[in-house]
């Protein structure tokens, strides 16, 4: 039997229920929708898993579905049974156009009303894939159909690949912004309305060190939440907070007086859209020395269980190897896993 979605792992994020969708009918009128057919290694299962869960526990899932005689599938969507709604401007730019892939909360797949006027000035592809609304699996269904809406759209159009962003509302928005952390190499920013969850928290781990390190310095979040938005104004503070501790460069934060929980008017888009085009900005001296007391610390609790292994302390070594799986995810790897796998053999 073969197990397409890495099923142990869905419980590990949460989403807020959010209203039902705001239909734009007027706005969908220029859009289509489309199917893809390329496949891309981003997508494959446990690409994702050694991006965007954390190492140990992306290694001992195949180990755990091979005990219970199950194998994993190299990719969890089979594109012929999926449907994409996609916007293209009529005029693309001269660099290419920009990409804008959308995770809504909703299942439906409509563009938020206003936004394709913005999406022409811009020149910028709106994407979106279908039924990923907030009852879908994130691992499953939501973030793999987000990787293969960016790569077709590349594959299919002449893109500027300076401008490949992720965005979402509400809980499709908590999912861009895992995305915009594990695929530095393919979104360079993220548009979070509404939503946002803590960085390096359970459920959201760091992934390996070479993209976090390319993530910090050359990606871009843009947050909008609403000023009368009060419990997702309190997550997007969570989440900066977050960025600051594990020493992230650029970002913005914005707020709108008039706006509750609701997706963001087409100047807010606007003007997301412009601060994810503005040039990135190189660390500060305080940032260059938090990435390197950052890793440096990583570093010290693994030479920390490497020194218990050496004397056969196998609680200790395994303590402190579980500790910094949790605490700092991908930074950790490959080496934590290789001290895991000598902690097995000599256990």
């Amino acid at each position: 039997m073969i197990a397409r979605i890495f099923f142990a792992i869905l419980a590990c994020v949460a989403f807020v229920p959010t209203a039902s969708s705001p239909r734009a009918a007027a706005a969908d009128n220029q859009s289509q929708t489309t199917t893809f057919t390329e496949y891309t290694p981003l997508s494959n299962n446990l690409e994702m898993a050694r991006r965007l869960i954390s190492p140990l526990t992306a290694a001992r899932f195949p180990e755990r579905l091979a005990a219970m005689g199950k194998a994993l599938a190299d990719q969890p969507i089979d594109l012929k049974d999926e449907r994409f709604r996609i916007y293209v401007p009529r005029t693309a730019p001269a660099a290419g156009y920009g990409v804008l892939v959308f995770i809504p909360p909703w299942d439906d797949d409509h563009i938020p009303a206003g936004w394709p006027e913005v999406l022409d000035s811009r020149g910028v592809i709106f994407v979106s894939g279908g039924k990923t609304g907030n009852d879908a699996s994130p691992l499953g269904r939501r973030e793999p159909l987000a990787l293969l809406a960016a790569y077709n759209v590349i594959r299919r159009y002449k893109v500027d690949p300076r401008r490949v962003y992720v965005s979402g509302f509400s809980g499709g928005s908590r999912v861009a912004s895992r995305l915009v952390v594990g695929y530095p190499d393919l979104f360079t920013g993220a548009f979070l309305d509404a939503g946002a969850d803590p960085l390096g928290q359970p459920g959201f781990p760091l992934p390996p060190r070479d993209l976090f390190a390319w993530f910090r310095t050359e990606s871009r979040i843009a947050y909008l939440t609403g000023a009368q938005d009060e419990f997702h104004l309190q997550q997007q503070d969570a989440s900066i907070t977050s960025l600051r501790r594990w020493c992230v460069v650029n970002f913005t934060a914005r707020s709108k007086m008039d706006l509750a929980h609701d997706i963001a008017p087409p100047s807010a888009l606007a003007t997301a859209l412009s601060d994810l085009d503005a040039p990135r900005r190189p660390p500060s001296s305080k940032e260059a020395d938090c990435w390197a007391r950052l890793t440096a610390a990583v570093d010290d609790e693994l030479s920390r269980a490497e020194a218990a292994l050496a004397r056969l302390d196998f609680k200790t070594a395994k303590s402190i190897l579980d500790d910094v799986d949790k605490r700092f995810g991908g930074l950790s790897a490959p080496r934590v896993i290789e001290l895991a796998r000598k902690l097995s053999e000599g256990a």
